[in-house]
């Protein structure tokens, strides 16, 4: 582990939505930390961020380190991968590691929106409709599309998006792939021929022994419907 007090981690006890991205990489790098809505309730966390001022985060993930307090998923990860060697040291290929990562956040968003597609304060219940429709577009043109980038990505560099060795934008397009995967199973098979690249990416993160112990604990929350990738079978189609 790290040497020195652990981060906080402050993000939604139930799901694992966007602060798993950073749970991916603080374990990875075995940093210490403290998920502390997993340990307090989500309660806490929102009387955490009522509070907070200065550096004021819009809306978890945030992470705190001593007077630091650090919002914006991607932002999260390029400062733990500058901290912890989780990224390439030149700049360059730190660049491209965050370019990636906001690639990643971008078709997260997108997912997000499929089945939120009116308004996030309304029930999918009362946007069925139009989720159907922003479904089969996301199927048809935006899955295809980003995850193709990537695949070009790995065909010009590989094994990894950087090269040889992992950096955190690996472990984000694992949890892309596998929410991907959980929430639209038939359109994941049926695109599976064409990513041949990005899915043993997927598989090579599966048997990293940094995450093992990770990846097999309760620590691992389940995706859900309430989370981001969302499971309703009218929505996936081949």
């Amino acid at each position: 582990m790290s040497e020195g007090p652990p981060y906080d981690l402050w993000y939604w006890a139930e799901i694992p939505g966007r602060g798993e991205f950073v749970r991916l990489a603080l374990e990875a790098g075995a940093t210490a930390y403290r998920d502390r809505a997993r340990e307090e309730g989500s309660e806490t966390l929102a009387r955490d961020l009522e509070t907070r001022s200065g550096q004021r985060p819009f809306a978890p993930p945030y992470l705190v380190a001593g007077d630091l307090c650090l919002a914006q998923t991607a932002n999260i990860l390029l400062f733990l991968g500058e901290r912890h060697g989780l990224a390439p040291a030149d700049p360059g290929g730190r660049s491209f590691a965050h370019q990636l990562q906001l690639t990643v956040a971008d078709i997260v968003a997108e997912a997000h929106d499929v089945h939120h597609p009116v308004a996030v304060g309304l029930y999918y219940r009362d946007q069925k409709a139009e989720a159907a429709r922003a479904a089969k577009a996301f199927r048809d043109e935006r899955i295809p599309k980003y995850l193709g980038y990537f695949e070009a990505v790995l065909s010009d560099r590989g094994p990894w998006l950087l090269g040889n060795d992992w950096s955190y934008p690996d472990l984000s397009l694992f949890q892309l792939v596998e929410g991907l995967d959980y929430a639209f199973p038939r359109r994941m098979k049926t695109l599976a021929g064409g990513l041949s690249r990005v899915l043993a990416l997927r598989d090579r993160v599966r048997e990293m022994p940094e995450l093992a112990d990770y990846l097999a604990s309760e620590r691992r929350i389940p995706f859900n419907e309430d989370g981001i990738f969302r499971h309703y079978p009218e929505l996936d189609a081949e």
